[in-house]
């Protein structure tokens, strides 16, 4: 897996994402698709790249933007049934 979403990060001219990154955004979808529902999971994944994205857009790295991002989508999960 690691490899595939490394060539594919290069083919769209972005960096691979990190260890971290990669373990942060699948513990979210997993949360995402636990607590909301399974077909969202995607979807939130990719408003929160459209949000990561803005914010390096205004000047902030993607490191910087990442986890208060990230923690903006976990404040909306519902709480753990």
């Amino acid at each position: 897996m690691d490899s595939w979403i490394d060539r594919l990060a290069t083919t769209l001219h972005e960096e691979p994402l990190s260890q971290q990154e990669t373990a942060a955004l699948l513990e979210i979808a997993r949360d995402v698709a636990h607590r909301v529902e399974r077909k969202v999971t995607p979807l939130s994944t990719f408003l929160l790249g459209l949000a990561v994205g803005r914010a390096t857009a205004g000047g902030s790295t993607r490191a910087a933007a990442f986890d208060p991002t990230l923690a903006e989508l976990r404040a909306t999960l519902p709480d753990e049934g």
